[in-house]
């Protein structure tokens, strides 16, 4: 048995070291930023070098013996802080799956990702995937190693999934988007059978600038904090955090589509509430971050749609939006604008999608994913397999690559596998959780109305925030709602949304 003295000891032995390993991480991240904002094209192999460098020796330092002989003392005694024994259990966790791959392979996935997602960002707009095709080769073949490396899981995906969204394996999530599927085909069946309306306010010429201002001024209001964040531009919109003090956010701006910036930057900023929101106590530490992947996505999807695709969210900006748009919807009637930033079509970019649609975009990825990995889908059939999933599955078929198979960074910047379940998982927990805010305070939407956003901001920072990764998803889910994770609030909530909208269908 321990000492209090010498456990204490341990404990802060354990912190300093994971502080250090979180240090050199978070140096990657800042250069993975950098590279996807302002880095010229000619430091691509160079960063690569780096970030791996930096990968790599966080890896080594984070499965030493050190770290395991601590962990082992401080598991065999827990402490009676409840905060501190998650650290341990969430680190232990976190270090046996590490010890189990080499910290030079982990190199090498580091390295090719920054190496790949260069030459993505230049093959998707000269639709060239011949030009990826060895990089996703690779990609896929690394991915099959980091899975191999855990042996007797029921599908070689599980071991990825798990790292995204822990709790989850390949079984599961088929069987809840089946589930899902079900509800979701008929309704985007019957309301694709209605005429589209006539509602094309948004693709009009919109400055750049005037974009990007008034989405900062919507973020701020929503409670963004930008003494601890910053935006910039980027190819793909993400968000990265370097300290709980340092929550940094990116977007894509379209002049002629209004939607793009808007839409994107609330769905970022979503996820950065997240993370501003955590206990800075947790600072340095593997509780300092979301707990997974679909929790994560959670919150970037119920800002972005559950309220900034809300009625009564525009009924308080959208007169700010005239003002600063006059010529283009001084004369659109709010109904109008409700309309078209909620239309509902089968399409083909997935972060265009509307929110009927939009897990069918989630499940064609996870699918294929499967298949690759399986050894069912070769890398050089992959646009042929895409294009027939969509026509399958949404009744649209790509006319080129970028507009198809190139779409998505993250089988260029990731594995292949694990890396899109949690989309999909995370628009089910937003309807659960809000659902669950709205029970708590039913003066949120009357709030939203009004401007003010608190009300649901605290309440997030209550039952999810602060906790960081301290509670599992299910556990975080179960403590904020009172029930397990169900497809119900997000089907009742399509539902009656969208019979307002297109009343015929249903």
């Amino acid at each position: 048995m321990l000492s209090a003295e010498t456990s204490t000891s341990q404990l802060q032995e354990l912190k300093n070291r994971l502080l250090e390993i979180n240090n050199l991480t978070s140096a990657a991240s800042l250069l993975h930023w950098d590279q996807a904002t302002y880095m010229p094209p000619g430091g691509a192999a160079a960063r690569g070098r780096q970030i791996a460098t930096l990968q790599e020796i966080a890896h080594q330092k984070f499965t030493s013996p050190q770290i395991g002989e601590l962990l082992a003392q401080l598991s065999s005694e827990q402490p009676d802080n409840h905060v501190d024994s998650s650290l341990i259990r969430v680190t232990k966790k976190d270090y046996d799956r590490a010890i189990q791959i080499p910290a030079e392979l982990m190199a090498r996935i580091y390295q090719h990702q920054a190496e790949s997602y260069v030459v993505w960002g230049k093959a998707r707009p000269e639709n060239d995937f011949k030009a990826v095709e060895p990089y996703l080769q690779k990609n896929l073949a690394l991915s099959q190693e980091l899975a191999s490396l855990f042996p007797n899981q029921e599908h070689i995906a599980d071991p990825l999934i798990a790292e995204a969204d822990y709790g989850m394996k390949a079984t599961t999530v088929r069987s809840l988007f089946a589930e899902l599927r079900q509800q979701l085909v008929p309704m985007v069946e019957a309301i694709a059978s209605q005429p589209i309306p006539d509602v094309n306010c948004l693709h009009q010429h919109f400055p750049e600038n005037q974009q990007l201002d008034f989405t900062l001024q919507v973020i701020k209001q929503i409670g963004y904090d930008f003494q601890k964040g910053r935006q910039d531009k980027t190819l793909h919109p993400f968000m990265t955090k370097f300290s709980l003090g340092d929550v940094r956010i990116t977007t894509r701006v379209r002049g002629n589509d209004l939607s793009e910036a808007l839409f994107s930057t609330i769905h970022e900023t979503g996820h950065a509430l997240y993370e501003q929101g955590i206990n800075p106590e947790f600072e340095g530490t593997p509780l300092a971050h979301g707990t997974s992947a679909g929790v994560h996505e959670s919150q970037s999807r119920l800002w972005e749609n559950l309220v900034g695709r809300s009625h009564n969210f525009w009924e308080y900006f959208y007169p700010q939006l005239q003002e600063v748009f006059p010529e283009q919807l001084g004369n659109i009637a709010l109904e109008t604008f409700y309309q078209a930033i909620n239309k509902v079509e089968r399409s083909l970019i997935r972060t265009d999608a509307d929110e009927v649609t939009y897990n069918l975009h989630v499940m064609i990825r996870f699918e294929l994913e499967l298949q690759m990995l399986e050894g069912k889908l070769a890398i050089q059939d992959l646009p042929e397999a895409w294009n027939t999933a969509y026509q399958n599955d949404l009744g649209v078929t790509p006319q080129n690559d970028s507009e198809g198979v190139l779409q998505d960074v993250h089988w260029f910047v990731g594995s292949i596998g694990g890396m899109f379940q949690g989309y999909t998982l995370g628009n089910i927990m937003s309807a659960q959780f809000y659902q669950a805010a709205l029970k708590a305070h039913p003066e949120i939407s009357q709030h939203i109305q009004q401007g003010q956003f608190s009300t649901l901001h605290n309440w997030l920072k209550t039952n999810i925030y602060q906790y960081g990764s301290q509670y599992t998803a299910a556990e975080v889910v179960e403590r904020a709602t009172g029930s397990p994770l169900t497809i119900e609030p997000f089907i009742n909530y399509l539902r009656s949304k969208y019979a307002l909208l297109y009343p015929s269908a249903f």
